[in-house]
């Protein structure tokens, strides 16, 4: 009895699975004929959905509408042969070779390495060392030579002391003793970096060899890194057209007497920070990593203040100068948060050669092909010392049809390797056992190949890679679509743009603004008496001198051409000649002098021409797509549409 319900069970459990394989099979709407599949749909969709920044494109309809309007494009893109083009072609092989390198890989080597990289950049080492240089290709009588005298003089530096020997040896030439202070993760060759961190605080390591030659290494010091710093900062740089003509140096200093007075950080920041995107923010900024700015002024600023709340003096940069405060401390990034680009790195660096290592290991398994090269002694017996002077030939009986390897579907003849041998001798070869260097030649020319035809065949192999270059090949198409038909048609198009200025000229008007001098200041009692001697027609010059004292900055003034929405202003402020009311901004009290208002007036042509533009692609655009699709006819499938709907529902 069990049994057959277990049947029942397993029935009804296919069915579904079939049915749901059918849905995603079944066709949503044809474009001129051409099937468009539901699982297309739903993948882009899915994929879109938190990306879309019209809350009514994640409506399935609205989102179908852009969606029938792309495949018209793609339609009419292979329609013109655009496909085609060589640029196109080009563009997108060199884009899928670029992608392959994040596909093509042995993920549990690079995991690895990139575990360990975390590890690595979780601290900083204090290191000196001691360098014997030595040719990458050295013979192995110098490669044994220049053994022995490092450890030779790792004997010395054990037993005198190895800041005596370092300084002693080091002749800039053949030995080097250097200082290396802190470093971390990715700063030094791999093995380097390998040998630092696994070195004890006070030891000193066994030597090692990279491709400069023999080092041995004393770590002085280990700690944890320095991690983020979130900071705020007031910004004054020089404005060549600030009416007032005040020095940056000196509206900063102005600033920090204010801020040594008790005033808010922050609200000054909105009020007087050059930097417009932080100024708003209170002039926050986004969490800086040791490293991670070109402006080691800045650097060294935010890392030297301690703790929460601290202050600096006022420093300059090439950006202008500056006020910083601390407002959070943290260790480095979680390894998730810094996985991608710790990836990135790894693949970049001398790791990479164990994660290759790792990946032909892999190919050959997948692909059935043995280590050894069939037919090294025929490869041998043709081989000579012309090779060494880069003259080598093949020979005329070579036998060059003779089968070598297959890897996947490919077969790969003596021709195939005879070939690479004979182009690889451009590159410098030292001189040794004909078998050895035959060998190493072919475990390159197999790597290259084994990596080509994955490479050649990863779309048939990784559908994540299919979709994603289905993807870019769309995308490259439509961009060469929308830049030959509509981008540098409308740009180009001066009397459509004229006419379309014309019609839509209420689109673009200069608001009204006023020319005035903001004064701010956190006294009100200040204010007033700014207030009279303004109407009395006093230069701010004059103000500020009695007003501030060396000691004290009672106010700060702001002279600019302003909207609205300026930064000084206060909210609704109402824009009247003379000299206003005073008002509560910021934490703080301005004083709005109004010398002029400008009125609302009409932009011209040229004025508004870079948003006329981009307005006139977009009406372009809207009108081509009506004609696609008349040109095209779409035929939506109603009943699978609804059952999108309620797939989509269910998510």
């Amino acid at each position: 009895m069990k049994l057959k319900y277990f049947f029942t069970l397993f029935f009804t459990l296919l069915l579904v699975y079939v049915n749901a394989q059918s849905e995603n099979k079944a066709i949503l709407f044809s474009v001129d004929g051409a099937p468009v599949y539901t699982s297309e749909f739903i993948r882009v969709y899915n994929k879109n959905l938190d990306l879309v920044q019209d809350e009514s494109q994640k409506d399935v309809d609205e989102y179908l509408k852009l969606f029938t309007s792309y495949k018209l494009k793609l339609k009419e893109a292979k329609a013109l042969g655009l496909h085609k083009k060589p640029t196109y072609l080009r563009e997108l092989s060199n884009y899928k070779k670029q992608l392959a390198k994040s596909f093509i890989t042995d993920s549990k080597v690079t995991d690895a390495l990139v575990e360990e990289a975390y590890d690595r950049l979780s601290y900083d080492v204090k290191a000196n060392h001691i360098l014997i240089k030595i040719s990458e290709n050295a013979s192995p009588e110098d490669t044994l030579v220049a053994y022995n005298n490092i450890m030779k003089l790792r004997d010395r530096a054990l037993s005198e002391g190895f800041e005596k020997v370092r300084k002693e040896v080091h002749n800039g030439q053949t030995i080097y003793g250097e200082e290396l202070g802190y470093f971390t993760g990715f700063k030094m060759v791999y093995k380097f970096e390998t040998a630092a961190f696994n070195t004890d605080i006070g030891a000193v390591s066994l030597p090692f060899r990279t491709r400069f030659g023999y080092h041995i290494v004393n770590v002085l010091d280990k700690r944890k890194s320095r991690g983020e710093r979130t900071v705020a900062h007031i910004m004054v740089m020089n404005k060549e057209k600030d009416s007032l003509a005040e020095k940056p140096e000196d509206r900063i200093q102005d600033i920090n007497k204010k801020l040594s007075q008790g005033e808010d950080f922050k609200y000054l920041a909105k009020q007087f920070s050059d930097d417009k995107n932080s100024a708003p923010k209170g002039g926050m900024l986004p969490p800086i990593s040791s490293g991670q700015l070109n402006v080691p002024e800045f650097e060294t600023v935010t890392f030297g203040l301690e703790n929460i709340g601290d202050v600096s003096e006022p420093f300059k940069t090439n950006f202008g100068w500056h006020i910083v405060k601390l407002y959070g401390k943290k260790p480095i990034p979680e390894f998730k948060a810094m996985e991608p680009e710790l990836v990135e790195k790894v693949k970049r660096d001398d790791r990479s050669k164990l994660i290759d290592q790792a990946l032909v290991d892999k190919l050959k398994k997948r692909y059935n092909v043995g280590n050894e090269l069939p037919g090294m002694d025929y490869f041998v017996s043709v081989f000579n010392n012309d090779y060494f002077k880069r003259t080598w030939k093949l020979p005329e009986d070579f036998k060059a049809d003779q089968p070598l390897i297959k890897i996947g579907k490919k077969q790969f003849s003596y021709r195939d390797f005879g070939d690479y041998l004979q182009k690889t001798q451009r590159t410098a070869t030292q001189k040794g056992a004909y078998e050895s260097i035959i060998s190493k030649k072919y475990e390159s020319f197999l790597k290259e190949n084994l990596i080509k035809y994955q490479e050649d065949h990863l779309e048939e192999e990784n559908e994540e890679f299919a979709y994603i270059v289905s993807e870019y090949r769309d995308g490259l198409l439509l961009f060469e679509l929308m830049e030959t038909t509509i981008w540098n048609a409308a740009k180009t198009d001066s009397i459509g743009i004229q006419e379309y200025y014309s019609n839509h000229k209420n689109n673009y008007i200069l608001p009204e603004r006023i020319d005035a001098v903001v004064a701010s200041s956190t006294k009100q009692k200040t204010l007033k008496k700014v207030s009279k001697l303004l109407d009395e027609g006093m230069d701010l010059d004059q103000i500020k001198s009695l007003v501030n004292s060396n000691d004290e900055i009672e106010v700060i003034f702001t002279s600019d051409v302003m909207d609205t929405k300026h930064q000084a202003l206060p909210e609704k402020f109402d824009f009247k000649k003379g000299i206003s009311k005073i008002y509560k901004h910021n934490n703080a009290y301005v004083l709005v002098q109004v010398k002029d208002i400008l009125p609302e007036t009409q932009k011209t042509l040229e004025e508004a021409k870079g948003t006329v533009i981009s307005d006139y692609q977009t009406y372009k655009e809207a009108n081509w797509i009506k004609e696609l699709g008349a040109k095209y006819k779409i035929v939506i499938n109603q009943e699978v549409l609804e059952n999108v709907k309620s797939q989509l529902k269910k998510q």
